[in-house]
């Protein structure tokens, strides 16, 4: 019997690229009035594409299509018609899903395993799950009969490109809303694809429009009068500008911002599980996760046995070319942010922690940085305050559980945590005194369209997913 295995590394063949994209507005393709600009493949620094930056008209244009199908489409359409339709893009999302993954793992950096099985799939259970809101609204909780907002104005990051887009498109599209969506400027070809998807599925025009740019194309949309309801993910700086800018205005908010996560090990964990929730909590997607497990605190009694497993462990790790189905670790998604992570893992350094990484040969071109964990961490220093965003682990340690919560807290973030004990009660103990929007227990990194996720403090406010992803999409 001769056994046969898929190649190693998945081909970039299956995608299309064109040599340039346009603006979608009103249901079809069209050019920006912007300077055009360049993604690349971060693995490889080649250029993919040269993509529409949408100037100020081009926001009018695209909100003014939405407004149009809002309020002669979409808005009045029955729940049950609209879920046809989210149905139809999910089933489309799935039959496209090896195409959409390559693609997104070309213009982001991150590891084929990590699209194909996590973020495709994720993409495809939003819109079944809010397809099957989108008749029942009147029982989510929110009044017996409640209605759209209007046009929303969403603004995505680059870290999960597509799977932001899910989170935000498929609730307002469930409500009643018609949606005005600002990719990364680092990452917009996925959100191209989708728009494809869109015409496939027979989308009435104007319900999603896709406009393409930097900073700017983000700031003129979010300011634009005719938009009922802002939803952003990113940094929270960025964050802070835009509460600024709808303060005073009658314009819904809702702000998934940055995250600095406590990953809390007590002495009676199951180590070696522990290990492998502390691996994916900060190297997955190379730790550019907005709740990324960045602060590890450990129990002083098993932080040496701990730490020895967790290097253990983190020498096998494979850093590479992201289409290679074995690689752990993709590619940075850009020279900044590869600078950023540089000048903190060097502050550390510089402030007395001491850094440690696997041997790692890095590929020549492209944007790369080993996994790296800091151990003789304090609390005072930067790599323990500040969102790295990168695969960088900060080790603190404790003696109490109550210690514990306290440098847990210690941060003006609070989007999420992870508990790792055998005791059901000292999770429960430790969950109900952290600060956080999330907390995961002897496991990181899960979701699940039926959970709401968010955060408190500067992480933000508002929660994407499940019934409560609804509320910030309804007029009530």
């Amino acid at each position: 019997m001769v056994l046969e295995y898929a190649p190693a590394l998945e081909s970039r063949d299956i995608v299309d690229i064109r040599p340039s994209y346009g603006l979608f507005v009103n249901g079809a393709f069209v050019d920006g009035h912007g300077e055009p600009f360049k993604t690349i493949d971060p693995s490889t620094e080649d250029t993919l594409a040269e993509v529409a930056c949408a100037d100020a008209s081009d926001v009018d244009r695209a909100v003014a299509a939405a407004r149009g199908a809002y309020e002669r489409v979409w808005g009045p359409m029955p729940g049950r018609e609209r879920a046809k339709y989210l149905f139809r893009i999910a089933r489309l999302v799935q039959e496209r899903s090896r195409e959409l993954a390559v693609l997104e793992s070309i213009d982001n950096g991150k590891p084929i395993r990590e699209s194909r099985d996590v973020d495709v799939p994720l993409v495809a259970a939003h819109f079944f799950y809010y397809a099957g809101w989108a008749d029942k609204l009147g029982h989510a909780g929110f009044g017996p009969d409640p209605g759209p907002v209007g046009v929303a104005g969403q603004v995505i990051p680059w870290n999960f490109p597509l799977l932001m887009l899910a989170w935000k498109i498929a609730p307002a599209l469930a409500c009643g809303n018609t949606v005005v969506l600002k990719p990364a400027e680092t990452t917009p070809l996925t959100a191209l694809a989708f728009a494809e998807i869109c015409v496939q599925a027979g989308l009435p025009p104007g319900v999603v429009n896709i406009i393409t740019g930097a900073g700017e194309t983000g700031r003129a949309l979010v300011e634009h009068p005719g938009i009922d309801k802002v939803a952003f993910t990113g940094s929270t700086d960025v964050g802070r500008q835009i509460a600024r800018a709808v303060a005073g205005t009658s314009k819904k908010l809702t702000l998934e911002l940055g995250g600095k996560a406590a990953n809390i090990v007590f002495d009676d964990a199951p180590l070696d599980q522990a290990v492998e929730g502390i691996v994916n909590g900060i190297f997955f997607n190379q730790g550019h996760v907005c709740c990324a497990g960045s602060r590890l605190l450990v129990q002083e009694s098993v932080a040496e046995p701990l730490l020895e497993r967790l290097k253990t462990r983190m020498r096998t790790l494979r850093v590479g070319d992201p289409l290679d189905k074995n690689t752990d670790v993709g590619a940075i998604n850009s020279a900044a942010q590869l600078e950023r992570i540089r000048e903190l893992a060097a502050s550390g350094e510089s402030e007395g922690a001491v850094g440690w990484a696997p041997e790692c040969a890095l590929p020549e071109r492209g944007f790369w940085f080993a996994p790296t964990v800091f151990t003789g961490v304090a609390q005072s220093h930067r790599i323990a305050r500040e969102e790295i965003f990168g695969p960088v682990l900060s080790v603190l340690t404790f003696r109490t559980p109550e210690e514990a919560v306290v440098k847990a807290n210690n941060t003006p973030y609070g989007l999420s945590a992870g508990v790792w004990s055998e005791k059901g009660s000292r999770i429960l103990w430790a969950a109900q005194r952290l600060r956080a929007g999330v907390v995961w227990a002897n496991t990181f990194n899960k979701f699940d369209p039926a959970s709401p996720f968010g955060g408190l403090k500067e992480s933000g406010f508002g929660r994407e997913g499940g019934r409560h992803g609804l509320e910030a999409y309804l007029d009530v």
